[in-house]
Formats: structure tokens, sequence, C-alpha cells
């Protein structure tokens, strides 16, 4: 069983799983994890759509993808990724977009590769399980402290999942296209999707599942005082 910090080191996103499935028992024990996660006035602020269902999943894919191919770029609650790029954020994005094609000998020209791969994304990369979390529009209407807390808890989905040898990737790809999500789940109307967390066995014979994007060194990000 890996340490806590062998846990967070070690831990990179996954994009080719085996399709055995994520028994319900051990999807609970994470969950349950996950939900000591810290929140601001233990508001609790997700609301999780564990979905294991296999059609279920198709039809959420299956209409993203056409989304995407009708020219609509983003159908999304919230904001993921910043409208203006800037340095050293830009280049960091440009590096590991670089590094993966590089890996997996994909010309930057090749665009119908390239868009395969993106649409692997929303075939959740052949896993069996993924989990969709929401939030109450509510509570990040001028307000951000609901968005702070749910991103710590896609850490402890994470962490927790390590913990029965399962891997996971984070999607901001599906905050994208997160109204496109509610639609096919008939996503109660106070919710908004933040993110889906893919998770299950990765296939350890996978090329793609190597790759493990750089990190910057202490100093560029920290200022100790």
């Amino acid at each position: 069983m890996p340490s806590i910090l062998e846990a967070i080191t070690n831990r990179s996103s996954k994009r080719a799983y085996l399709p055995k499935p994520v028994p319900k028992e051990i999807q609970e024990k994470i969950l349950n994890a996950a939900a000591m996660t810290p929140s601001g006035a233990n508001m609790q602020p997700w609301v999780v759509y564990a979905i294991s269902d296999k059609d279920v999943l198709q039809n959420i894919g299956d209409a993203i993808i056409e989304k995407m191919n009708s020219g609509v770029e983003h159908d999304q609650f919230i904001q993921y990724y910043p409208l203006k790029w800037k340095n050293p954020y830009k280049k960091r994005r440009i590096e590991t977009g670089v590094g993966l094609y590089t890996l997996m000998e994909v010309d930057r020209k090749d665009v119908e590769k390239r868009r395969q791969m993106w649409h692997d994304n929303f075939r959740w990369f052949g896993a069996s399980t993924v989990f969709f979390v929401f939030t109450d529009k509510d509570l990040i209407d001028n307000a951000q402290g609901a968005l702070i807390d749910c991103g710590a808890y896609m850490q402890s989905l994470m962490l927790s999942a390590k913990e029965f040898g399962l891997d996971t990737c984070p999607q901001g790809s599906t905050t994208e296209y997160g109204k496109v999500v509610a639609d096919v789940l008939n996503i109660p109307e106070n919710l908004a999707l933040l993110y889906s967390v893919v998770i299950g066995y990765a296939d350890e014979n996978a090329k793609i599942n190597s790759y493990q994007p750089s990190r910057v060194p202490l100093e560029d990000n920290i200022i100790f005082i």
C-alpha cells in the first residue's frame, strides 16, 4: 500500500484502461473517503453521479462528440481554461501537449489522429466508471469557494483510488461540454457540472500510460519567508 507521499508523487493521469469493472463497494469506499474533504463552513458542495452503465457513458460520449463535430467548441457551465493564455502557463501547456503527441508519434499536421485522441476523452479511455462532479449553481454565483472545495475533493477521489490499485484521469475536457452531459443525464436545473474523473484499472501495456508531464522546480512556484 503506498504512503500518502508515494500516492501523490507517483500518481499520473492514465489514458488507457482495461474493461474490468470497478466494484460498487470499492467505489463507495473511495467516495466515503473523499467525503471527508474539508470545505468552507462544511458546505460539502459536491454532488456526484458515479456512472458505470456502459450505455449511459456511450450516450454521453456520443452527444459530446456530435456537439464537437457540429463546430461547437464548448457548451459549459464554468470557464475552465483562461481566455487569455500567457507565459509561463502557455509554455507549460504547449510542452505538455507536444510531449504527449511526440510519445505517441502523432505528427502535428495529422489532424485526424489528433481529433481521434481528443475523442478518446469521451470514450473514457476504455474505463468502465466515470465520476461526474456537480455543484449547486447558487454556490458559484459571484463566489469561488465551492470551486476550491470541489478541486480538493477531486484530489481526494484520485488519491483514495490508489488505495485500491486504481488509476484516474481528471477531465477538464468534459467541463467544456458540461451542459451536454447535464442534458443527457437530465440533471436538475440547479446543478452545474465542474469536471469528471475517469477511474479504473489502467492498461499497463499501453504506451500512452507511460507519459508523465514534468513539474517545475520548487523555486519557480514557492516563496519561503
